[in-house]
C-alpha cells in the first residue's frame, strides 16, 4: 500500500481488564502470542488481562508487559490483513511495542526487555516514592520555570509534552506539591494527581536505567523496517546503537510526544493507527495536529473497521 501510515502505541495508565480477551478467544495470533508471554514472564499474563483485579494489572511489572503484548497481537493482526506501517512511534513504554512492529527486534526479545523495565522501574519508585501530576493549560516554557523555582523543596521535572497545554510533571512529593499549587496560581485550568506508583521519567528513576542499559546492549536489535520517531528527542532514528541509548535516556528522560506527532506528521503520515486499549493518543493526536486521521483499536471488530477503511482509502 502507498499510503503512509503510522502505527502508535500507547504506555502505562492505558490498560484495562479485558484487554486482549478477544484476541486470544478469535484469533491464533492473539493466543499464540499470550502463550509465549506466560512463559517468558513466568506468571499468566492472559488472566491478569482479561479477570484482573484493576489493583494487580495496573502494577508496572504487569502492565508494562501487558501493553506490550495486546499492542503487538493487533500489529500482527493488521499484518495478516496485509496493512504494514511505513512509521511507528510509542508513548513511553509504547516504544518497544512501536520498534517491535518496526522489526528492530523480535516479541519475545521485546518482552523480556519490557519485563526488565518494568522491574528495574518498579524497585526504583519503591525506593524514591515519587509522583507525577497533569497539569492543564499551562505552556511547557511556564512549567519549566515553575520546576526550576521548586527545586529547593526537591527534585522535580516536566515528564510528559502531551499536546498543547497538557504537560505531565514528575518528582519528589513536596516539589510536586509545590509546582502545583504555583500551577493554579499562574492560571492552570486544571491540576490531577496521577494515580502512579513513581515519579517516570524523572532523575528519580536513573537507578533503573542502570539495569536497562545492561538488558539493551545484551539484546539483538536491528534497523527498523519502518520510520521510527524517539520520545526524548522527536527526531528519527535508525541506528541500532542511537535506539539502544534512548531507550535508556527514556527512562529519566522527558517524553516528548507533541514533537514525536509533529515530526510524523512532516513526514506524510496520511493515518495515525493506535493500537492497544483505549483511545487516549487519538485524542493526542487530534490536539497537535489538527485534521489528523486517527483510528483506534484493540479488539477484532475494531481491527476489523480499520482494515475497511485502510482499504476504503480513509
Amino acid at each position: 500500500m502507498s499510503k503512509k501510515i503510522a502505527f502508535v502505541f500507547p504506555g502505562q495508565g492505558s490498560q484495562e481488564v479485558g484487554m486482549g480477551k478477544a484476541l486470544f478467544e478469535g484469533t491464533e495470533i492473539g493466543r499464540r502470542h499470550f502463550e509465549q508471554a506466560a512463559q517468558v514472564l513466568g506468571f499468566d499474563l492472559a488472566s491478569a488481562c482479561f479477570s484482573g483485579p484493576e489493583e494487580a494489572l495496573k502494577r508496572t511489572g504487569v502492565a508494562q508487559p501487558a501493553l506490550f503484548t495486546h499492542g503487538v497481537i493487533c500489529g500482527e493482526w493488521l499484518r495478516a490483513q496485509g496493512i504494514t506501517p511505513t512509521h511507528a512511534a510509542g508513548h513511553s513504554l509504547g516504544e518497544y511495542t512501536a520498534l517491535c512492529a518496526a522489526g528492530v527486534f523480535d516479541f519475545a526479545t521485546g518482552l523480556a526487555l519490557v519485563k526488565a523495565r518494568g522491574e528495574a522501574m518498579n524497585q526504583a519508585s519503591e525506593a524514591t516514592k515519587g509522583v507525577m501530576s497533569a497539569i492543564l493549560g499551562l505552556s511547557v516554557e511556564v512549567l519549566d520555570r515553575l520546576c526550576q523555582e521548586a527545586q529547593a523543596h526537591g527534585v522535580v521535572t516536566v515528564a510528559n509534552i502531551n499536546a498543547p497545554g497538557q504537560v505531565v510533571i514528575s518528582g519528589e512529593p513536596d516539589a510536586v506539591d509545590a509546582v502545583e499549587e504555583a500551577a493554579k496560581t499562574a492560571g492552570a485550568k486544571r491540576v490531577v494527581r496521577l494515580v502512579v506508583h513513581g515519579a517516570f521519567h524523572s532523575p528519580l528513576m536513573a537507578t533503573a536505567a542502570i539495569p536497562m542499559r545492561k538488558a539493551l546492549a545484551a539484546a539483538a536489535l536491528s534497523a527498523p523496517q519502518a520510520r521510527f520517531v524517539a520520545n526524548t528527542t522527536g527526531g528519527f532514528l535508525d541506528n541500532p546503537g542511537e535506539i539502544r541509548d534512548q531507550l535508556a535516556a527514556q527512562i529519566t528522560g522527558c517524553v516528548r510526544w507533541v514533537d514525536c506527532v509533529t515530526a510524523l506528521a512532516d513526514d506524510g503520515v496520511e493515518m495515525f493507527i493506535e493500537l492497544g486499549p483505549g483511545a487516549v493518543l487519538a485524542g493526542l493526536i487530534k490536539r497537535i495536529r489538527k485534521g489528523a486521521v486517527c483510528l483506534s483499536a484493540g479488539d477484532p471488530e475494531s481491527l476489523g473497521k480499520i482494515v475497511e477503511a485502510v482499504r476504503a482509502g480513509a
